[in-house]
């Protein structure tokens, strides 16, 4: 995402000490009239750049890995053109280039079943068109939180963002200046937090996480939901969230649509319940960084799991002894977080590619060590 920002001719400045972003706004104008993006297999940034993109005037090509120009975008493709924008996409997954004249609204539908991301990327662009846009959904809605989130966070910028009453149509007025609040504190990453609680819930031990609520913006926080059901103890304080592990964790069904991103999380703890997991309505993860439901089926199976695939979710039954295995990431950053739970109760788990942690969180196995050492 920083390095397509900075094509499209943004100023950010980064950090890392610090822990903070500095970026320029640009009034909702795109400063560079060309620009090569390349997106890596990042599909957040790629839904989100290519609506950002089209606010500019030039043309604009998007590519990344292999793996990427597997991935759909064709629907957000789709809306784009809708309105107005138009994009070069001859197989319906990146590479794709857009001739960008200006966003200038108007009406467009799109799906909501294959990625909020799409949507997501249309709301953060839409108040900065020219005119208003509208944008209906049609099918299932897929991550609500994540749109939610989405509108709440343009709001906070002074964005004005109208949604009906059956959550299915927007209307985002044109021209708006979003104000910059001058420093904006981002909430702890729940997707990222849900390891660390399922190494509470796999150990029997506790972990706190400051400064994360049940009330956040992120839908994953309710994973600790999940985890509750199971058998932990969930203590919600004033500026952290606590979770201690049961002496035994039992099996759940549990529907993942809205908190898809800690399904493998959850797979990789589950051969340590009492009774089956079964997990539900989550058919998009195929379309992930890798086919998430057949990677975490295909290596619990190498643990000597029993898993029962299917289109739309798995099932994860008890196992007493897991073997001994390398587990194959598939360059999926949460493959490798997820199975590295499952090696804090099965020795003889080793992580091909650790390094792929690094696209969402490469401190990861120091800070899993730390909390290891803690006890």
């Amino acid at each position: 995402m920083e390095d397509c920002l900075t094509a499209l001719g943004f100023q950010l400045e980064i950090d890392a000490a610090r822990e903070t972003i500095e970026v320029l706004g640009q009034g909702g104008e795109v400063p560079s009239k060309s620009a090569e993006l390349f997106v890596g297999n990042s599909g957040t940034t790629a839904r989100f750049i290519s609506p950002l993109a089209a606010l500019g005037q030039g043309e604009y090509h998007l590519d990344g890995v292999a793996r990427m120009r597997e991935r759909p975008i064709q629907d957000l493709v789709q809306a784009l053109t809708m309105l107005g924008v138009e994009v070069v996409c001859p197989t319906g997954c990146p590479p794709l280039t857009i001739h960008a004249r200006g966003l200038h609204g108007g009406c467009t539908t799109i799906r909501a079943d294959a990625s909020s991301q799409f949507l997501s990327g249309l709301l953060l662009a839409a108040p900065c068109a020219s005119g208003e846009t509208i944008v209906h959904l049609e099918g299932p809605i897929l991550s609500a939180p994540y749109i939610e989130m989405t509108v709440a966070m343009v709001r906070q910028f002074g964005g004005e963002i109208e949604v009906d009453e059956t959550g299915r149509t927007y209307r985002i007025p044109g021209g708006q200046t979003l104000q910059s609040p001058g420093q904006y504190s981002i909430e702890p990453d729940a997707s990222a937090a849900s390891y660390f609680f399922a190494a509470a819930a796999v150990t029997g031990g506790c972990v706190r996480v400051p400064h994360l609520s049940l009330a956040a913006l992120q839908g994953d926080v309710a994973f600790v939901k999940v985890l509750e059901q199971m058998g932990c103890d969930v203590l919600e304080g004033d500026g952290f969230l606590e979770l201690r592990g049961p002496q035994q964790l039992r099996g759940v069904v549990v529907d993942m649509n809205a908190i898809s991103d800690t399904v493998m999380t959850l797979a990789a703890i589950a051969p340590f319940a009492d009774s089956p997991t079964v997990i539900e309505n989550v058919a998009h993860i195929r379309h992930k960084e890798t086919d998430r439901l057949a990677a975490v089926t295909t290596e619990l199976q190498r643990l000597g799991v029993r898993v029962e695939e299917r289109p739309d979710g798995l099932t994860v039954y008890p196992a007493t002894d897991l073997l001994p295995a390398t587990i194959q990431t598939y360059d999926d950053h949460r493959m490798a977080m997820a199975f590295a739970i499952t090696g804090l109760r099965s020795p003889g788990v080793v992580i091909e590619n650790p390094g792929c942690v690094a696209k969402t969180f490469p401190a990861f196995f120091t800070r899993l060590e730390e909390l290891c050492a803690a006890g």
